[in-house]
């Protein structure tokens, strides 16, 4: 069987051999890609993506031939007819039995759509970006996105930007899906949003498989940073950061030595004319909430980290928070579960289906007193791992099940034709 991946990121071995920035998200595609040539040596797989640069490039690597396509100077957002040529060459050089486009959200995989719309073809579901948009804003008013205006915001777009982009996206997405014979999820709230933009698509379920440094590991209450919360991104207001440090007074109450730990650049810094001139709206807006409730010594960026770091840092934390308005199944989430670390997650999307049998760690995004009284539970109860928490994880994220769940989607796509 020949299939070819259609990604949003390029894989970071393919990066490093053409001397490509690596990027940090994604991983677990990677694992899954390989995880798959290992199962069945007889599949051959091929994955594509573009790159801001001039060059197409055609190579092997560890036994997957990679396409990247050229899109200098040009959005991924917006459609781009150039790219059509290029997947027609790709599918006539390659010949794939079946495409799985990964992610629903970009006009490149749009573009293969239209270039190639008899080639059979299966997207998975990351997120829902038609349904992120309306949640994008994650509680901040009018006043706070004027009040929290940088000369970045003025250049290149605010808060309200950033809304436009997922609702442009989204605009991708629906047609994309709407395109599709077959899309891949794992959540009742993916499928019901895919259901209602086309009722007629063939659902398959399949879960994700991880990055490999999250399996064969466990927390332990003895050797955590007593009181600490990990968040694993603060960039964008979905992700809930300001939530979070409004219940921090109430938990200092209890807890005085608490700190938080986030994941990724630090958002809130302007030291020096080069930080205050790229610093965000919401940036601004973490920073004024950190002066206003004084953590400024509580609240920790710890920049970009690799997989090994991000697993250093659950293990470190005292309990993980998804404190986002919108998710559909965040992997972070999933990481920290596989390694029994107490989570506790905002009631949105899909999130609840991976929190099954732990509601009590669940609440709501706009109630902040919720969750800082459930952080303070944790700080006070949670001294060993939840073992079935941590066993349905593994059980969600198991490679060779997920995998083989893929190949038989996959047998299901060439049969259907």
């Amino acid at each position: 069987m020949r299939v070819l991946w259609i990604t949003n990121i390029v894989f970071p071995s393919i990066a490093e051999q053409l001397g490509m920035p690596k990027v940090v998200v994604g991983g677990w595609m990677y694992s899954a890609a390989k995880s798959l040539i290992e199962e069945d040596p007889t599949l051959q797989l091929a994955v594509a993506t573009v790159y801001p640069g001039d060059t197409f490039v055609d190579q092997e690597l560890d036994g997957i031939r990679y396409f990247i396509l050229p899109l200098k100077g040009a959005s991924n957002l917006k459609y781009n007819k150039s790219l059509e040529k290029y997947w027609r060459d790709i599918n006539d050089a390659f010949a794939p039995d079946c495409v799985h486009l990964h992610g629903t959200e970009y006009a490149h995989g749009l573009a293969f759509l239209r270039a190639c719309p008899n080639v059979r073809t299966v997207a998975s579901i990351q997120g829902i970006v038609s349904s992120y948009a309306r949640y994008y804003l994650a509680g901040l008013t009018t006043c706070d996105i004027i009040k929290s205006l940088t000369l970045r915001d003025v250049l290149r777009g605010t808060i309200w930007a950033g809304k436009r982009s997922f609702e442009k996206r989204g605009r991708l997405e629906i047609e994309i899906v709407n395109r599709l014979q077959h899309i891949i999820g794992r959540t009742s709230w993916d499928k019901a949003h895919v259901l209602a933009i086309n009722p007629t698509i063939q659902y398959h379920f399949c879960n994700e498989t991880l990055r490999p440094e999250f399996y064969g590991k466990t927390w332990t209450y003895e050797e955590c940073e007593k009181h600490s919360i990990f968040v694993s991104q603060a960039n964008y207001p979905i992700k809930g950061l300001h939530q979070l440090l409004k219940a921090m007074p109430l938990i200092l109450d209890r807890y005085p030595d608490t700190k938080i730990y986030v994941a990724g650049a630090d958002v809130a810094k302007m030291k020096g004319l080069r930080q205050k001139v790229c610093q965000t709206g919401y940036g601004r807006y973490v920073a004024k909430l950190i002066k206003q409730y004084h953590l400024e010594d509580k609240v920790f960026f710890t920049g970009s980290l690799s997989a090994e770091q991000m697993c250093r840092r659950y293990l470190a934390s005292n309990v993980f928070v998804s404190a986002s308005a919108i998710e559909n199944s965040p992997n972070s989430l999933g990481e920290a579960q596989l390694l029994g670390v107490p989570c506790l997650a905002s009631y949105v999307g899909g999130t609840m289906d991976m929190m099954a049998g732990d509601e009590e760690h669940l609440y709501r995004f706009e109630e902040v007193e919720m969750l800082a009284i459930k952080v303070c539970e944790i700080f006070a109860n949670c001294r060993t791992v939840d073992v079935a928490m941590q066993q349905q994880a593994m059980a969600r994220h198991d490679a060779h099940r997920n995998t083989m769940a893929l190949l038989s989607i996959y047998e299901n796509l060439l049969s259907d034709h």
